[in-house]
């Protein structure tokens, strides 16, 4: 029997909602790294362990990929012809890609100047319809439920409660490369859903899938600390968001959201009920950064450990370095923080703080003299 893996649906099939007989839409997606970081951690003097789950390293580079291949598996399932959304970026590229693989249109909604060309790139390239509307992410929100009532298609925002599904998987893979849960785990927050799929991941590890006859856990095989059965412990979430578009720091929606980390620039989240949930049920709390905080992480990460994330990804590590220097987050502890996309999403930001280029004449005392300065 081949072992080639096939991606999170036929991996974790029994623990989501998918039909026996259902065509899967999957490009790989799932089974992405978790990376225990070595250079920070001793800058900082921090004793625990602290990890990256890098969902970058998802197909069309994103998180949003483990979501996006149960919502179309189900809307073709349901026998739909296409797919909508509204995007700042990453959504739009996995909805287009994955539409591309199943055969049907996607229908994808973006903000007027407010998206990375990385993701943009990829909807052209995948063959999406693109709308471009006069106003942010959350009016392109409003848009697409107001046309989803009134035409054949379907949405897979993260309203879809298949997205979620989805992405809970990435809890799953974490439990199961550490075989516990961290103590912390720690996301971006823009729209929120993510903040939810992991609780909801968390949660059906930690209370329903173990076999309190066999004492096995089904995900590890008895590795990890939930076998035995019980409801084991699950991490404290913690959200962070960037100043200029952090709902969930002032306690009520934000209409002109703005921060440079685009995949976060959301006032209005979709999921805001359920991630006040999450912060009740785990514990944790959410706080905010400054788009210099974010940047600043941004590169640290890929100078000093060789990581590559989108600017909105930095936030969970820049909250939790913020953190851990205050000791909100204990020395000592475990912390997983989600890198959502890949650096390339968004190569402009990359390359106007990245290392300037150096010109020189094209001789072998010019390039060894620069080289000479540095070793």
């Amino acid at each position: 029997m081949s072992q080639r893996y096939t991606g999170l649906i036929e991996r974790y099939r029994d623990r989501l909602p998918v039909a026996d007989d259902a065509r899967l839409i999957s490009l790989g997606e799932g089974a992405t790294p978790l990376i225990r970081l070595h250079n920070i951690p001793r800058d900082i003097g921090f004793g625990g362990e602290l990890y990256v789950k890098y969902e970058g390293l998802n197909p069309t580079g994103s998180f949003k990929d483990r979501g996006m291949t149960m919502a179309v598996t189900q809307a073709v399932a349901e026998g739909a012809k296409a797919i909508i959304c509204a995007s700042t970026g990453n959504t739009s590229a996995a909805a287009a890609a994955y539409a591309a693989r199943a055969g049907i249109t996607a229908f994808v909604l973006i903000p007027d100047g407010k998206i990375a060309m990385g993701k943009l790139a990829q909807a052209m390239m995948h063959g999406a319809r693109i709308i471009q509307i006069a106003g942010n992410f959350d009016a392109g929100m409003r848009l697409v439920r107001e046309v989803a009532e009134q035409t054949p298609v379907t949405i897979v925002n993260s309203i879809n409660p298949y997205r979620l599904q989805g992405q809970k998987t990435a809890a799953f893979e974490i439990v199961e490369d550490l075989g516990r849960a961290p103590d912390y785990h720690c996301l971006p927050v823009g729209n929120a859903g993510n903040i939810t799929a992991h609780w909801i991941g968390y949660s059906e590890c930690a209370a329903t899938h173990h076999d309190a006859v066999t004492k096995a856990c089904s995900y590890c095989g008895g590795r990890c600390a939930y076998a035995g059965g019980g409801n084991g412990e699950r991490p404290t979430m913690v959200g962070y968001q960037a100043n200029g578009s952090a709902p969930f720091l002032r306690g009520s929606m934000v209409d002109e959201p703005d921060t440079v980390a685009t995949a976060i620039r959301i006032g209005h989240p979709q999921s805001w009920d359920a991630a006040w949930v999450v912060r009740e049920e785990s514990g944790g709390w959410f706080d905010e950064l400054t788009d210099e905080e974010i940047l600043a992480t941004q590169k640290q990460l890929a100078a000093r450990e060789g990581v590559f994330c989108e600017p909105a990804s930095a936030a969970s590590l820049a909250g939790a370095l913020r953190d851990i220097s205050r000791g909100r987050i204990a020395d000592g502890t475990s912390v997983v923080c989600t890198l959502t996309g890949h650096g390339l999403k968004d190569p402009d930001i990359a390359i106007s703080q990245g290392s300037k280029i150096e010109t020189v004449p094209a001789t072998l005392d010019a390039v060894s003299a620069v080289i000479g300065e540095a070793v």
